[in-house]
């Protein structure tokens, strides 16, 4: 019965049926977080674990089927690890290596040259989850002096039992798109900590709810104008045949919509999190924070007219385990540079094995690269400086901005495109401007440095 139901309903909004299964699942987290706040908040550990299990596993089999059994498997072997191996480094390589062959093997057997909503979306979302559970399990062994801030507020001093590492793991809030949290803030939401009324539920129906209505007007924005700018577009004769000036604006504009599908989902997912209390921050100012799960700056995003802008205003939970797991652990290699090449390249390969993003991350590193030269050319240099703050800046920002999508675009292109006869064919018709834009900003910038800096000031970042 529910199947037809789902047919006509996903011929009626002109979407797959996987992705209205997927996008059913995502609002059928506030009812559950409703059911959590009025008949389980005040009952036994226990009993909530086996409602987040359940939960959780629900969604895994109306998405997957019984393909299910990828995450469950998973899960449990992680804990085996967990109990078997300790808080030891050992402990920490074999989680790593068994979770990310499995989602890399995952890739390999399902992948097609389409964006397909499949088990492994979820599993990649749940092998950040278990390798960093096996991080912080491995932090709770060390002395406090040893740790970072963040790794004190992460770190298990006992290993969790079977029940504890299911229920974080299939919890509705982050099982199926994240964000990614970790099981000592799982704990805590368990043990009814996470509220600003403490021995109550959280006063956090309205900061949901404001956080539903954004994300479902993002989600109305993606409904209207995407099937205006479908990534087919791209390998059309049509396309092909557009002025110049034309393709690039396409590039513009087609980044900016296609990124509001991700934008619309991780917003009304965090309005979950944030009912269930899981979103709480703690008070700042005598006002409750709830944006602890927060996997978006939709202001930010909007606004910021800079690359590192967009980054640090998108993904940010998945962007925050990277720096905490990897970047920052990679400390031994005495290279920040270095340690930023290793994380990009772990999140390429976790991303999947299509060529499209390797050329996309990449390219992230050489953008950012010129950005943050180009940053310190404005900042050092007195015209570029007066000119910045000038009553030309609201022209220059209009400026930025375009250059900003475009160039966001740009590097979207292979990631979304995946395989390198579509994503090649793509930057043929453009002539490579991206490629050839950045290139040319990187050699010239020593030169524009040494005529717009002056000597002094030049001497002095030398010396530093």
């Amino acid at each position: 019965m529910a199947a037809p139901l789902l047919e006509k309903l996903s011929e009626s909004l002109g979407s797959p049926e996987p992705a209205v299964r997927l996008l059913l699942s995502i609002l059928i987290g506030y009812p559950f977080a409703l059911v959590y706040r009025r008949f389980l908040f005040y009952q036994s550990a226990t009993v909530i674990h086996l409602f987040h299990t359940f939960s959780g596993l629900a969604l895994a089999a109306f998405n997957f089927g019984p393909q299910l059994y990828h995450s469950a498997v998973c899960i449990f072997v992680q804990f085996l690890m967990l109990r078997l191996m300790g808080r030891t480094v050992t402990a920490v390589l074999s989680s790593f290596t068994f979770q990310m062959l499995y989602l890399l093997a995952g890739y390999y057997y399902t992948a097609t040259d389409q964006y397909d909503i499949k088990w492994t979306m979820p599993h990649c979302v749940l092998m950040l989850k278990l390798v960093g559970l096996s991080f912080d399990y491995y932090d709770g062994g060390k002395e406090a002096s040893q740790l970072s801030s963040e790794q004190k507020k992460a770190a298990l001093q006992s290993v969790p039992s079977l029940l504890e590492v299911y229920g974080f793991s299939y919890f509705y809030g982050g099982f199926l798109v994240g964000p990614q949290f970790t099981l000592r803030s799982y704990q805590r939401l368990v043990a009814g900590e996470l509220t600003d009324c403490p021995g109550k539920p959280p006063n956090s129906v309205i900061p949901a709810m404001k956080r539903f209505a954004l994300g479902f007007v993002c989600l109305i924005i993606y409904a209207i104008f995407s099937p205006y700018y479908p990534n087919s577009y791209y390998l059309t004769d049509e396309y092909e045949a557009q002025p110049f000036w034309y393709r690039c604006v396409f590039i513009l504009l087609w980044a900016k919509i296609i990124l509001y599908k991700y934008v619309s989902c991780w917003v009304i997912v965090e309005g979950v999190c944030i009912l269930s209390g899981l979103g709480y921050n703690g008070i700042v100012d005598g006002e409750p924070q709830w944006d602890a799960c927060a996997n978006m700056k939709v202001w930010l995003f909007e606004t910021t007219p800079l690359f590192g802008g967009t980054i640090a205003s998108f993904n940010i939970n998945t962007n925050a385990w990277a720096a905490r797991h990897v970047f920052k652990r990679l400390k031994f290699l005495g290279n920040k540079t270095l340690s930023h090449v290793a994380t990009l390249f772990f999140l390429t390969i976790w991303h999947g094995l299509h060529s499209g993003y390797i050329l996309c991350f990449s390219m992230e590193f050489f953008i950012i690269t010129v950005e943050r030269q180009a940053l310190a050319l404005v900042r050092d240099s007195p015209l570029l400086t007066k000119l910045a703050n000038s009553a030309l800046y609201p022209l220059i920002y209009i400026v930025q901005q375009f250059i900003h999508w475009l160039f966001m675009g740009y590097p979207l292109v292979p990631f979304c495109l995946f395989t390198y006869d579509k994503w090649l064919k793509v930057y043929s018709s453009v002539y490579f401007c991206g490629h050839v834009f950045f290139l040319v900003a990187f050699l010239i910038m020593p030169y524009l440095r040494k005529a717009l800096v002056p000597k002094k000031e030049r001497s002095q970042k030398k010396d530093e």
